[in-house]
């Protein structure tokens, strides 16, 4: 069976090379967009190429398209381009066949306002910085020597090479790495569940806690770098208990998360540098160090040793130090013997004197004088405790005779007391009874008006009360209609009805006889009617 697609199966298709093609397309869209103006955010800029050309795009909420300014266009240009800015450009739309892709050539621009994304990024700016969330109060300083270094980034990109490379080159440490998407929906909740679940690392536990963490991207537009002014990426940066270092981007791109985070690196190579120190340097730094220590504890002691020699020198001998005390040692042992005898001459003297105002008359006239003294002291207390005695006597038999007559007036103030009880309580019967027989009347009082205003004293003249079936009163006769089961109460009881339009008319009221005097006076006065 022959093949559907044989090489010789016929066609009416023209057959055009890739270069045909594509000329044949930029012809068509040239000549279909010569001349557009179009609004958009510009998104990428850079400044002049080397050659003077500008390359950027224009781009709004959905779409971007590639736009480029030729070297003598931008020099008229009356306003010069800049990252953000929301501009009106008018060109033309061309194809550049290399790669298959269609770009603007902007001849004229003009600003529109700032750019949608740019106005966002500001709002959300100002809106931070009025939390303090961007307070300087709140960033910590890095550590000088971390153990562990957390990197938050793509584990496919070249910026986790660049920081693992730099840090095995400065001082191998610890890191680890928190693999997340740096670009596209979904990418900034990565980042900020990753600096949340850094922070959220025990000390101490299966995986060591870092000591500081790295934010990392590589560089690119406005869009590419949007993730990273995200509302949870630059609360989490803020939130963090690490101290965390932003290295988003190159050195001229700025998002929110670097003025949330604790401190900003231009590269990500610069954030490794930031993070750890030069591990050589630091060794050199020590040995030099150790050298300048070792040659100082050197000096100090060759110092100490002369000094100790130059003091040797100035002390004088043993012999200089005893020479005089003993010369005094010795004056003072020639002069002993002669200050004993002396001492003992004067005690002698002062002993004498003493023994001579001694006598026994005058030790018996002492004698007697203290024994007076002491006969005069013992008579007063016996005196005293006499007077003491008597005093107590005396409050005694008081005591004992206020105790005597201490029951007969206990009993009488009983007496007392049970006489004042008894006169209140015959007032306090007289006084309920008062009460009971005020409020007996006022509650007769009560019923009596009670008892007046009673329906029933109006069933008693005659009258009845028409209740329907629910026992409601009935106080119209057009609100029964149709059959309807009705009570009729009398004064001495109720009688069952039916209302309907076959029931029987009632007959013709007899004319009534004339009243008399008892019952025009029982009659109710005009104007009173009934009370339902």
């Amino acid at each position: 069976m022959a093949s559907f697609f044989s090489d010789d199966s016929p066609t009416n298709l023209s057959e055009f090379t890739v270069s045909e093609l594509s000329g044949s397309i930029k012809r068509t869209i040239e000549t279909a967009f010569d001349h557009v103006r179009v609004r958009g955010e510009i998104s990428g800029y850079r400044g002049q190429h080397s050659s003077g050309h500008a390359y950027f795009a224009l781009k709004d909420d959905k779409s971007r398209i590639d736009a480029v300014i030729w070297k003598g266009s931008f020099s008229k240009l009356k306003y010069r381009p800049e990252e953000g800015m929301e501009v009106i450009a008018t060109g033309r739309i061309t194809t550049f066949p290399g790669s298959s892709k269609y770009q603007i050539v902007i001849e004229q621009m003009e600003p529109a306002g700032a750019g949608a994304l740019m106005a966002l990024i500001e709002e959300r700016k100002r809106r931070f910085t009025a939390e303090g969330l961007f307070d300087p109060a709140r960033k910590q300083l890095l550590p000088f020597m971390p153990k562990v270094i957390g990197v938050v980034t793509s584990p496919t990109g070249a910026v986790i090479r660049d920081i693992l490379h730099r840090i095995a080159d400065r001082f191998p440490v610890h890191v680890l790495v928190w693999p997340v998407k740096v670009q596209g929906e979904g990418s900034g909740d990565e980042v900020a569940q990753a600096i949340h679940g850094f922070n959220a690392l025990e000390a101490g536990g299966s995986i060591p806690r870092p000591d500081v963490l790295i934010v990392a991207r590589g560089g690119g537009s406005l869009e590419d770098l949007w993730s990273f002014n995200d509302e949870a990426v630059v609360r989490a940066a803020a939130a963090s208990t690490i101290p965390l270092i932003s290295a988003v981007g190159h050195e001229t791109d700025w998002t929110l998360i670097d003025y949330a985070a604790d401190v900003r690196a231009p590269t990500p190579t610069g954030a490794a540098e930031m993070a750890v120190p030069v591990k050589a340097d630091l060794q050199a730094q020590i040995a030099g160090l150790a050298a300048r220590l070792s040659g100082a504890v050197s000096r100090q002691m060759e110092q100490r040793r002369q000094n100790t020699r130059a003091l040797v020198r100035a002390l004088p001998s043993l012999d200089q130090l005893l020479a005089l005390p003993r010369r005094r040692f010795d004056e003072a042992a020639s002069g002993l013997g002669r200050g004993l005898e002396l001492n003992t001459m004067s005690k002698r003297r002062l002993f004498e004197r003493a023994s001579a105002k001694l006598s026994p008359d005058m030790l018996a006239r002492r004698l007697v004088e203290r024994r007076q003294r002491v006969n005069e002291r013992s008579a007063l207390a016996e005196r005293i405790i006499e007077r003491l005695l008597e005093r107590h006597k005396t409050r005694l038999g008081r005591l004992e005779g206020t105790l005597v007559t201490l029951p007969a007036r206990l009993q009488a103030q009983v007496e007392r007391a049970g006489d004042r009880l008894e006169s209140l309580s015959r007032r306090a019967d007289s006084a309920v009874g008062n009460d009971v027989r005020r409020l007996r009347s006022v509650v007769s009082a009560h019923d009596r008006m009670l008892q007046s205003l009673s329906y029933k004293n109006v069933l008693m003249r005659g009258y009845a009360v028409i209740r329907d079936e629910h026992d409601r009163p009935v106080s119209r006769a057009n609100s029964l209609s149709g059959p309807q089961a009705i009570a009729i109460e009398f004064a001495d009881g109720r009688v069952a009805a039916v209302v309907g339009d076959d029931a029987v008319p009632p007959p013709a009221p007899a004319k009534p006889a004339a009243p008399t005097k008892a019952a025009k006076k029982a009659e109710p006065p005009a104007g009173q009617g009934s009370l339902f």
